[in-house]
C-alpha cells in the first residue's frame, strides 16, 4: 500500500530520488518489435505533433532519468538509440522483455511500448523508486482499478520464470508477469495512478488527465485521436 505523501517539498525530494534510483541500478527499453499491421506503416516512424513515435518513448525514458535502448528486431531503428536484436522477433513483447533482461546487468529494467506516447515520465520514475524500495517481481500501474501491462519495471530475478513461460509458449506479458511473481515469491505490485495523482506524486507535463496517459496509438484513427488530445493540451496550457 502506499501512503500519500503531502507538500511541495516532499514531492520534490521524492522526486530527486526516483531520478537517483533511476540513474544507479536500471536500464530503459523500449518494446518495438511489432508488424505495425493495424496502422498501416511502421508504427516506431509514424509522427505525432512532429515527433516519430519511437522519439516520444525514448524521451519519456531519458525524462525519468533512464539510460535507453530499443527491444526489437528493426535495425533501422539504430539512429535513434541502441537495438537489442530480440531472440523470437515473432513471439511478441514478451519475447523483447527477455531478450533485453538478457542484455543488461541491472537489477531493474523498465519496459515501455512504442504506442503510450502520452505517458509522463514522472510515472516511470515513481514505479522505479516503489520497485527499489519495496521490492517485487514486476511493477505496473493501474488505472480505474484495472491493472495495466505496461509501463512496466521487472526485477532480473523474474527471467528465469519469464523465459519458461515464454518456452511454454506463453504471448501474454501481464500472464507471464503473474507466474514470475509466484515462482520467485516477490510480489508482483500494482499501484493505482488516481492515489499517486491525488497524493502529488506524479503529474503530467502538460496538464493531460491520467484517463489520457493509457490511450494506445494503434490505428491512423489512434494518432488522429492523440494529435487532438496534444492540441488541446497545448490550448489549455
Amino acid at each position: 500500500m502506499i501512503e500519500p505523501e503531502n507538500g511541495p517539498e516532499v514531492r520534490k525530494d521524492a522526486a530527486k530520488c526516483a531520478q537517483t534510483d533511476a540513474r544507479e541500478d536500471a536500464a530503459g527499453f523500449v518494446l518495438a518489435g511489432g508488424q505495425s499491421s493495424r496502422m498501416g506503416a511502421d508504427k516506431a516512424l509514424i509522427r505525432l505533433a512532429g515527433q516519430p513515435l519511437i522519439a516520444y518513448a525514448l524521451g519519456i525514458l531519458h525524462q525519468a532519468g533512464l539510460d535507453a535502448s530499443i527491444a526489437g528486431s528493426r535495425s533501422s531503428l539504430s539512429a535513434f538509440a541502441p537495438v537489442i536484436q530480440d531472440a523470437h522477433p515473432d513471439r511478441g513483447p514478451l519475447a523483447g522483455i527477455c531478450s533485453a533482461l538478457v542484455s543488461t546487468s541491472a537489477r531493474h529494467a523498465v519496459f515501455l511500448p512504442i504506442d503510450l506516447p502520452l505517458l509522463p515520465a514522472s510515472l516511470v520514475s515513481f514505479l522505479l523508486h516503489h520497485a527499489r524500495v519495496a521490492g517485487g517481481a514486476v511493477t505496473v500501474p493501474s488505472v480505474n482499478g484495472y491493472a495495466q501491462t505496461f509501463p512496466a519495471v521487472v526485477d532480473r530475478v523474474a527471467l528465469p520464470a519469464l523465459e519458461a513461460s515464454l518456452k511454454g509458449g506463453e504471448r501474454g506479458c501481464f500472464s507471464a508477469f503473474k507466474a514470475a511473481a509466484a515462482q520467485s515469491r516477490q510480489p508482483l505490485s500494482v499501484l493505482p495512478v488516481e492515489l499517486l495523482v491525488q497524493s502529488g506524486q506524479v503529474a503530467h507535463p502538460a496538464g493531460l488527465p491520467a484517463v489520457f496517459w493509457f490511450k494506445n496509438v494503434n490505428t491512423p484513427e489512434d494518432l488522429g485521436r492523440a494529435e487532438a488530445i496534444l492540441a488541446n493540451s497545448h490550448r489549455v496550457s
